[in-house]
This record gives structure tokens, C-alpha cells and sequence, in this order.
């Protein structure tokens, strides 16, 4: 079966996602105290950590620090369920935008990984421990929703 990497169309396709998807965090009001002035390389970041996350190759983990340092710039950010929300909700919209594949199986494992992934990073931003973070400590594989898993 095809990788969700695959599917969406591989490194170019997910760059320009991210691409826009930056480009609207950056402007969104709510969001953007998280993210400052933007970072040259967060997009990049961001590309690489989806690839390897939708099974294409693991940059994010050899260039980029891998799941520690995910967990490291969320810390002490505090994120708010209303900031969590809306980061999901761009994300999503970033898809469109960006004419990633709009079939309902790639779609829903965006928006579970979407989901998922807010969810650790505010938690992980509220962490005053190591025994708060989020019991996640290593690059999450995503994968399709289990009705979809004899589709193609």
C-alpha cells in the first residue's frame, strides 16, 4: 500500500503545504505570539517532520534533532485548547489551499494527525516535569484509518 507521503504527492507537495500553512500561522492573530517573528528554517522543519511522519524518509530525525527536540520547543509555550483548535483548523485549510489529495481516507489521516499531534504539543507545553510530558518520546509513523487499510 502507498504511504500517505506517497499519496500526497511527496517532498514537493508537502513543502508547498507547509509552505502555505506557515504562511497562515504566521498571520492568524491567535497564533502567531507561538511562533514570533517566524524562523527561516521552520518550514523545513515542518516539511521534514510530516515526510518522515507519513513514511517518506527520516530527515526530520537526522537533520533536525528528531522527537526530543519536538518536544523541547513546545516546552514552557503553554498552548491554549483555543490555539490547539485553531492550529488544526489551518492545518486542514492548508490542504485545500495547497491542492493536497481531497479523497476522505488521506484527508481523515491528516486530521487524526492533526488532532494527535496538537493534543501532545499542548500538553508537552504545559509540562513543569519530564513527568508531565506527553508519554510519546519517539517520531509517531502515521498511517491510514483503519477503513481505508484494503483501499488501494
Amino acid at each position: 500500500m502507498e504511504s500517505l507521503y506517497e499519496h500526497a504527492g511527496g517532498h514537493d507537495a508537502l513543502r508547498r503545504f507547509i509552505d502555505v500553512f506557515y504562511t497562515d500561522v504566521l498571520a492568524d492573530p491567535l497564533l502567531q505570539p507561538l511562533f514570533g517573528e517566524g524562523s527561516p528554517t521552520h518550514v523545513d522543519a515542518l516539511t521534514a517532520f510530516d515526510s518522515e511522519v507519513f513514511g517518506g524518509p527520516d530527515d526530520f530525525t537526522r537533520e533536525h534533532g528528531g522527537f526530543a527536540h519536538i518536544i523541547a520547543v513546545h516546552r514552557g509555550l503553554r498552548i491554549t485548547e483555543e490555539q490547539r483548535r485553531r492550529f488544526a483548523e489551518l492545518y486542514l485549510a492548508a490542504a485545500d489551499k495547497a491542492g493536497l489529495p481531497a479523497d476522505a481516507p488521506f484527508r481523515e489521516a491528516l486530521r487524526t494527525h492533526v488532532e494527535f499531534g496538537t493534543e501532545v504539543a499542548r500538553q508537552n507545553s504545559h509540562a513543569e516535569s519530564d513527568a508531565d510530558l506527553h508519554p510519546l518520546r519517539t517520531m509517531p509513523r502515521w498511517t491510514w484509518p483503519e477503513e481505508s487499510a484494503g483501499d488501494g
